[in-house]
C-alpha cells in the first residue's frame, strides 16, 4: 500500500505575484525605475493590468515587495561550528568571512542593493528592509561566535556586537559601495581569502586576551 504524498499547490495569485516580481526586477535593472511602467511589467509577466493591480496598489508597492522578497532569500543564517580552541575559532571565523563576502558580492545580491540605493530617498523603508533581512541574521550569528570565543578566553572583554561591526568593516571596507557604483569587479577567490585573513588577524590583534 503506497502512502499518498502531500503536494504543495500554489494559488494562481501566488504564481502571478512571483511572475510580476521577477518581471519588475528584470525591467527596472534594465531600464531604471522611472522608465519602467506597470504596463511594461504586466506584459513581461504575461498578466493583465487588472490582475497586477489586484495584487499591488502601485509600481512603488511592486518595487518594495520585489526588494523585500529578494532580501529574504539572502537572510539564511550561516551555520557556524562551535569553536573548541583558538585554532578552531580562527578557522570558523575565516570560513564565516569568506562565505559572507562571496554571498554579498554575488552580482544578483549587488543588484538588489543597487536597486535599494536608487530608491533610498523616496522609500527609505525599502533600504531598511534590505539591511535588516539581508545581513542582520548573519551578524547575529557572528556575535554569537565572538561570545563563544570570549568564553574560551580567546578574545578579551568587550562588546561582541561592536567586535562584529569592526570585523565586518575590516572585511568589506568600501567594496560593496564600489560594486554598487560599478567601479570595481567582484573579488576573486584569492582576494576573498586575503580580505578574510587580514580582517581575522586584525580582530585578534585588536581584542587579544590580556594576560593577567
Amino acid at each position: 500500500m503506497t502512502k499518498a504524498r502531500s503536494v504543495s499547490v500554489r494559488s494562481p495569485d501566488a504564481i502571478r505575484r512571483e511572475a510580476i516580481l521577477n518581471a519588475a526586477f528584470s525591467l527596472v535593472m534594465q531600464r531604471g525605475y522611472e522608465r519602467t511602467s506597470t504596463l511594461d511589467i504586466a506584459r513581461r509577466a504575461k498578466v493583465s493590468k487588472r490582475e497586477l493591480y489586484h495584487l499591488f496598489d502601485s509600481k512603488q508597492a511592486i518595487l518594495t515587495a520585489c526588494i523585500t522578497a529578494r532580501a529574504q532569500r539572502m537572510c539564511r543564517p550561516l551555520q557556524l561550528t562551535a569553536p573548541q580552541d583558538r585554532q578552531s575559532f580562527v578557522a570558523v571565523l575565516k570560513s564565516f568571512g569568506s562565505t559572507f563576502l562571496r554571498e554579498i558580492c554575488d552580482p544578483a545580491v549587488v543588484a538588489v542593493y543597487r536597486l535599494a540605493a536608487i530608491e533610498a530617498e523616496r522609500s527609505p523603508e525599502v533600504a531598511r528592509a534590505l539591511d535588516n533581512a539581508g545581513r542582520e541574521m548573519n551578524r547575529a550569528a557572528l556575535i554569537g561566535l565572538l561570545r563563544q570565543a570570549q568564553s574560551l578566553n580567546i578574545l578579551g572583554t568587550g562588546e561582541p556586537a561592536r567586535m562584529a561591526s569592526e570585523f565586518l568593516s575590516l572585511l568589506l571596507g568600501d567594496l560593496l559601495l564600489r560594486l554598487i557604483l560599478r567601479v570595481t569587479d567582484p573579488p576573486t577567490s584569492d582576494e576573498i581569502k586575503r580580505r578574510t585573513r587580514v580582517a581575522t588577524e586584525a580582530l585578534l590583534l585588536l581584542h587579544a586576551k590580556t594576560k593577567s
